[in-house]
């Protein structure tokens, strides 16, 4: 079973399957291993998420040394998606439903990618275009955005405004060598979507999981999370929607159903 039936088996719940190890090649023989093949699909944003991956320097060069980039506006020379099968797709930003172009893109990105990546809080949880009302200058008819999951299936976030350069490394290092139990928790489906500060309450405080750690107050973009007598306060005016802090909650994913199941045995 490849990395990337491991990743799906993951997200679709499905049984896992023996196999038999392959035969070890002899120094003779040589051994290739496929790129897999990524493209980095830019829509409505700041660009800031791809500086933020930018801004992992000179493991910037271990993640393109690992994968063979098919599609990127910014960072390789190739306009269109190539024909054939993509790997994965990385998507960046939010989608303008007055833009056609848009629109088009990320569904063809979707019919040919095995896994579609929402990277950052526009793609992952609509971010501060949820706020859009129209009225900008140059094109002033392009005023509604949605995240990408409101148009296609969304296999993992990665949300965050932008999301951290580590974070990013180590997803990409992850999904090239397979680290299951650390792509798990971006595979959770109530990562993307609209959110919060009141996931927090209602998903982590209100079902007494919070241990007051103050991670969801760093990683705010907008500070708009204090810590007060050891628990998150929320500022829902700087809120932004990116998610970061639901995604950063070490509680968020804990399986708060099992738990309640051993509980009652």
């Amino acid at each position: 079973m490849g990395i990337f039936d491991k990743v799906k088996g993951i997200i679709t719940g499905a049984p896992k399957v023996e196999t038999t190890a392959a035969p070890v090649p002899t120094k003779s023989e040589e051994v290739k291993v496929a790129k897999p093949k990524i493209a980095y699909v830019h829509l409505s944003g700041c660009t800031g998420c791809l500086v933020s991956l930018a801004d992992t320097y000179e493991k910037l060069l271990d993640i393109l040394g690992a994968v063979d980039m098919v599609y990127n506006l910014t960072l390789a020379d190739q306009r269109d998606l190539p024909e054939g099968k993509i790997d994965i797709s990385i998507v960046e930003g939010s989608v303008c439903l007055q833009d056609e172009h848009s629109v088009h893109l990320i569904k063809e990105a979707r019919e040919k990618s095995g896994l579609v990546v929402a990277l950052g809080g526009c793609a992952a949880t609509g971010c501060v275009c949820n706020f859009c009302r129209g009225g900008q200058a140059n094109q002033p008819q392009h005023e509604s955005f949605v995240p990408i999951n409101k148009l296609v299936k969304v296999d993992a976030y990665i949300p965050g405004c932008p999301p951290a350069p580590e974070v990013i490394y180590n997803f990409c290092i992850a999904a090239v060598t397979g680290d299951m139990d650390y792509l798990k928790p971006f595979m959770a489906g109530e990562v993307g979507g609209y959110h919060c500060g009141c996931d927090l309450n209602t998903k982590v405080i209100q079902n007494s999981l919070c241990m007051g750690c103050g991670t969801c107050a760093s990683s705010c973009p907008t500070r708009a999370i204090d810590m007060e007598f050891g628990r998150p306060s929320f500022n829902n005016i700087r809120c932004v929607k990116c998610g970061a802090c639901a995604a950063a909650c070490p509680r968020m994913f804990l399986p708060v159903e099992q738990i309640q199941k051993k509980l009652m045995v």
